[in-house]
């Protein structure tokens, strides 16, 4: 438990992994569909999950920059196990 919770990172990763399982999304997309979560703190999480290969980050040469960030192989196989803790949320809250 403890790699998979290290691999993670913080308190946020489940709602970061949640919100990329439908695709690739901008910061601020990415953002806004994070209730409560802060600019610094998204930030600190992506790239430390970036550095544990759960997340992708593209950058694009436009201007202004343009980066998207996606789930990895790795960071995609957390979906099963999301699904069942927001199962087990919705029967138990």
């Amino acid at each position: 438990m403890r790699h998979a919770f290290s691999a993670l990172g913080g308190k946020w990763a489940f709602s970061i992994v949640y919100a990329l399982l439908d695709g690739k999304k901008r910061f601020k997309e990415l953002e806004r569909s994070i209730a409560g979560i802060n600019t610094r703190m998204l930030v600190k999480e992506l790239k430390s999950m970036e550095e544990n290969k759960i997340v992708k980050r593209t950058a694009y040469p436009t201007v202004p920059p343009t980066v998207e960030y996606a789930l990895t192989e790795k960071g995609k196989k957390i979906k099963p196990i999301l699904h069942e803790l927001r199962k087990w949320g919705l029967e138990h809250a």
